[in-house]
């Protein structure tokens, strides 16, 4: 019995957020994307009645395509999502709508709606064992095994009004701005197949958000009456959707597809762009730098090429090279946490005088934007440990720990840093903190600690 419900549990958790094998995928993190992607989102959060500061955007490195609000002001976009759409729009549109379920209330009602769900399911899953216990296994074993068709089916009738009205406010909030709501319903005619397929085959967007031609219909009709639906987009987004699809199949396609999409006789910027991450993915150095180099010719003053150039360099194991395009990079974009902690790693890999004292004040600036950087924290306690700075390091691994997750090793050296630091100082009482906050005795703290055994 334990079994069939955490079975149904699981799959019912999947309609609800739709993040339950996003768990399994890491974020992508990109300077480039993320500050394209806020540009576009931020209006749409803004004229939802939301503080875009208060709502996170996250790119998860999966190919599949989907998009969720999950944890609470959260919208997550997979790879997947991004590399599939063909217009910005489309993309706009898919945020659009996440963002009326943030601003609509939706993250609170589906919960609500899952637990009325379940009722049918789990008097299903009962019947299904009173059936087996009276001498019918085949009727009891029918009865459990359709327990989650029917939480499916109970979960859609209440979420079918949700999904019709963040459709509607998608299409109000591009026409606040005075762009084209047509995004949202060219995405949903570009996967409208997806309509007959069996649960299992659908992507997962198309799981949790169902399509069907009269939802189509309407859209299109409310997009068309808003009367921008003809609104060009803007040359400039036009080439950040363009960059940012280069750069993700570039990192996360193989060379044969990255080949097909981006020929070599395609000399446009995204191909090349998209060209020269695939080589340093696989070691090919020359084509690499060859490639951005080209680039840079053509637009000195773009820090993300400078980035890009200085991540060549640093993972071909030419870490002192690094650091001038880096800096060019910083120069260019300034207080740009990933770009400053991309710097600190390569000066404290370089080891010059002043190298490791200069990367420690870049990771402190980058983590004043970003105090949860759990990788920014772990540079920063090897540039400590550098120095002979050993309790102030562990502080930092404790907090590098803290972050991921491992309460177990942010306990141990948030324990050790409250032993050696200055008693009373602001680095004592952050690794009491942390310490506390990962005290193996408190009971909220049981699966961070069963999770490392």
């Amino acid at each position: 019995m334990t079994k069939f419900v955490a079975s149904f549990v699981l799959t019912l958790s999947i309609f609800v957020v739709g993040a339950v094998q996003a768990a399994a995928q890491g974020f992508i993190r990109d300077a480039e994307i993320e500050q394209s992607l806020r540009e576009w989102t931020d209006p749409i959060l803004e004229v939802a009645g939301l503080q875009s500061t208060d709502v996170g955007l996250y790119i998860i490195g999966d190919l599949s395509l989907n998009a969720f609000v999950a944890n609470g002001q959260r919208i997550h976009l997979h790879a997947g999502l991004l590399i599939a759409a063909d217009t910005p729009a489309q993309v706009k549109g898919v945020i659009a709508h996440e963002t009326c379920h943030i601003a609509c209330g939706h993250t609170v009602t589906r919960a609500r709606s899952a637990r009325i769900a379940s009722r049918p399911a789990l008097l299903s899953i009962g019947l299904g064992i009173i059936a087996i216990a009276a001498g019918a296994p085949e009727a009891g074993a029918a009865l459990i095994g359709s327990s989650q068709q029917f939480a499916a089916l109970n979960f859609f009738t209440h979420t079918r009004t949700e999904e019709a009205t963040a459709d509607t406010k998608a299409v109000e909030y591009l026409a606040t701005l005075e762009q084209s709501p047509i995004g949202i319903v060219e995405f949903f005619e570009k996967f409208r197949y997806q309509e007959v397929l069996s649960e299992a085959r659908r992507f997962p967007y198309f799981r949790a958000h169902p399509l069907s031609s009269q939802r189509i219909r309407t859209t299109r009709a409310l997009a068309l009456e808003s009367g921008y639906s003809d609104v060009p987009e803007d040359s400039r987004v036009l080439l950040q959707f363009d960059m940012m699809q280069a750069k993700l199949i570039g990192f996360l396609e193989s060379p044969a597809h990255v080949f097909r999409a981006y020929p070599p006789d395609d000399v446009s910027a995204p191909a090349r762009y998209a060209r020269s991450i695939s080589a340093m993915q696989n070691a090919d150095l020359t084509l690499a730098l060859s490639e951005i180099d080209s680039l840079l010719e053509e637009q000195p003053e773009n820090p993300y090429f400078y980035e890009l150039k200085g991540q060549i360099l640093f993972e071909s194991g030419r870490a002192a090279e690094s650091v001038e395009p880096l800096a060019k990079s910083i120069e260019l974009l300034p207080n740009q946490s990933l770009i400053l902690i991309s710097y600190a790693r390569s000066l404290i890999a370089r080891g010059e005088d002043g190298d490791v004292e200069a990367g420690e004040e870049a990771l402190r600036d980058a983590l004043i934007e970003e105090p949860d950087n759990a990788f920014a924290w772990a540079q920063l306690a090897i540039a400590l440990e550098k120095q002979g700075l050993r309790p102030q390091a562990q502080l930092a691994t404790a907090e590098s720990a803290y972050y991921i997750g491992d309460y177990p090793r942010a306990y141990s050296f948030a324990s050790r840093a409250v032993r050696d630091l200055v008693q009373g100082s602001h680095d004592a009482r952050r690794a009491a903190d942390v310490r506390n906050a990962t005290d193996p005795q408190l009971p909220e703290n049981a699966r961070y600690w069963r999770r490392r055994g």
